[in-house]
């Protein structure tokens, strides 16, 4: 078993992760940051009725969750930059595997398993007490914006 390994800019990695939980709608829904490692970032989204999807149930929105899902996931990649640089979504897929319990935090771990030149690949979990009992899972793509690109960068990292 390996050590996780510090983000690579510790200064750009916790100034990202409290910008996503301070713009308007992630400070809306709640999101916390968690913990941080190169390659992975943890965010959690308290429960708040506010943001229930269905009343009868008091389950969260699943737009919630895929909010949840995003940040986080972008905020994994930023754990692997070196220098600031844009990531907008391209792509990003969502398998909802069960409603979240409600009264319960969400969390969400996220993974950037391969970073490009261009793109950024990332992979997340979004849990409530065990990761091994998933809410959701999903995978994305990010690219990455050619006005903050390194100019030496690595093809890949």
């Amino acid at each position: 078993m390996s050590l996780p390994l510090p983000v690579r800019n510790a200064a750009l990695f916790d100034e990202i992760a409290n910008w996503l939980c301070q713009i308007p709608h992630a400070k809306t829904l709640g999101f916390q940051f968690v913990q941080g490692e190169r390659g992975r970032a943890t965010m959690m989204l308290p429960y708040d009725e506010r943001l229930v999807g269905n009343r009868k149930t008091g389950v969260l929105h699943g737009g919630v969750i895929t909010s949840l899902v995003d940040t986080t996931s972008a905020l994994s990649i930023f754990s692997m930059l070196e220098a600031p640089c844009g990531f907008p979504t391209l792509d990003l897929r969502i398998d909802y595997l069960r409603p979240a319990t409600p009264g319960l935090p969400v969390y969400c771990s996220a993974e950037c398993y391969r970073l490009t030149r261009e793109i950024a690949f990332t992979r997340a979990t979004a849990y409530q007490d065990d990761q091994a009992q998933p809410v959701a899972y999903s995978v994305g793509t990010f690219m990455r914006g050619n006005s903050f690109a390194e100019p030496n960068a690595p093809k890949e990292v």
